[in-house]
């Protein structure tokens, strides 16, 4: 299990893209070419969301310094962060994003340590001697004096498969009165049903990471690869943007916005059921 953690974090950590730098600026400041490389890492797309580094990347800003979440630094990196290509995004909803963000009297940061991100990693599990497609989420949590990734929620279809809950006329039930005859009647769920999952609490909901774990054990299920990484952000108050990797040529590359949602009421539990429930 700490092996799969690790060599996932290996990956998240390292990966590595070509120089570059995105166009759009919410304050429409103009890139000056100072930003001589793309956001090669996800700590570096924290720092430049929050200014703590210089322009070109050679220096770290910390508190006491001058610079340090210099809000006209703030607005320029905003406006290099953002998937210009292929992103749907508009430009107006980028501004309302950064006003917020960069508000005088509340701004708003990241915080690497802070819940309120996660990753989503696709990868290639062999199952049953056949290639599968496996989406693991990964949270950071606190480990001894520091943090580590840990795998909080797996998405896999053939198990998906296992559990199909019945309902209505064709949901098996055990009678109120089971408990008079010593809940012999249990006979139907074990025996003569193929759906056990009917005879469950409303709230039952399977849990997939066990089952996941439990075939790796048994040989069932073997890591072959990792195919991609996204990360999911919900730390910007009534705001959710996801990012992801751009390895391209020209300006607007690396790790980038590619989609902003303004957050009304009940969205994020719906979106959080989205990416958690996909195919």
């Amino acid at each position: 299990m700490r092996k799969i953690i690790l060599v996932l974090l290996t990956i998240i950590t390292s990966l590595q893209l070509v120089p570059g730098q995105g166009l759009y600026s919410p304050g429409q400041p103009k890139d000056d070419g100072r930003f001589a490389a793309s956001t090669k890492q996800v700590n570096q797309f924290f720092r430049r969301f929050n200014a703590e580094e210089s322009v070109d990347g050679s220096k770290r800003f910390y508190e006491g310094d001058p610079l340090y979440r210099d809000r006209q630094l703030r607005s320029q990196f905003l406006g290099i962060l953002f998937d210009n290509q292929t992103s749907s995004v508009s430009n107006d909803l980028k501004s309302e994003f950064a006003k917020e963000v960069l508000s005088q009297g509340l701004p708003q940061y990241l915080n690497f340590h802070k819940e309120g991100w996660f990753s989503e990693v696709n990868a290639i599990f062999n199952y049953k001697g056949k290639q599968e497609n496996v989406t693991l989420f990964l949270k950071l949590q606190p480990e001894g004096l520091g943090y580590e990734w840990v795998i909080d929620k797996v998405n896999f279809a053939p198990f998906k498969d296992i559990f199909n809950k019945p309902e209505g006329n064709d949901k098996g039930f055990l009678h109120p009165l089971s408990h008079e005859l010593g809940f012999m009647n249990l006979r139907r769920a074990f025996q003569d049903s193929n759906t056990p999952e009917a005879y469950t609490a409303k709230e039952y909901e399977p849990d997939y990471l066990t089952i996941f774990l439990y075939e790796m054990k048994k040989g069932s299920l073997k890591f072959e690869t990792i195919k991609n990484v996204k990360f999911h952000f919900f730390q910007i108050n009534n705001w959710y943007f996801e990012l992801n990797q751009f390895n391209r040529p020209g300006n607007n590359t690396g790790w980038l916005i590619s989609n902003l949602v303004r957050l009304k009421p009940g969205d994020k539990n719906a979106i959080l059921k989205y990416i958690y429930d996909q195919k």
